[in-house]
């Protein structure tokens, strides 16, 4: 099934009719379901010639302590809660807002992993 992110047309009042047919720009991508394990991505070609990271499955995040003002790099454990989706837990793909067990504790993943390529994520209050 393709995905498409064009105006569906349904408006109240009467709205002429600008064009007939989907065009190539408004063409959407399936979502990146980032999983656990050892760490994979792929590049992808988007608009206006620029290029995007997406990371399939991800083994370490780069987690920030906000009361040392430190960064480490951590492995991941397990994806502990994720609002995104209940089932997502199970099956442990990580997304922004995603709770994660690490080697240090509890950190909430705060970038778009199928989006920027990488885990970023602040170090929980225990």
């Amino acid at each position: 099934m393709s995905l498409w992110q064009g105006k569906h047309g349904r408006r109240a009042g009467k709205i002429p009719k600008v064009r007939t047919r989907k065009r190539k720009f408004e063409m959407g991508r399936d979502k990146t379901e980032t999983g656990l394990g050892e760490e994979r991505a792929r590049n992808i070609d988007v608009r206006g010639g620029n290029r995007k990271r997406r990371l399939l499955v991800a083994e370490h995040a780069n987690v920030t302590d906000p009361s040392k003002k430190k960064a480490a790099k951590l492995k991941i454990l397990s994806v502990v809660e994720n609002n995104a989706n209940p089932h997502f837990v199970r099956r442990n793909i990580i997304t922004k807002g995603a709770i994660l067990e690490t080697e240090l504790g509890k950190v909430k993943v705060t970038s778009r992993t199928g989006q920027d390529g990488i885990v970023n994520a602040v170090l929980l209050k225990k």
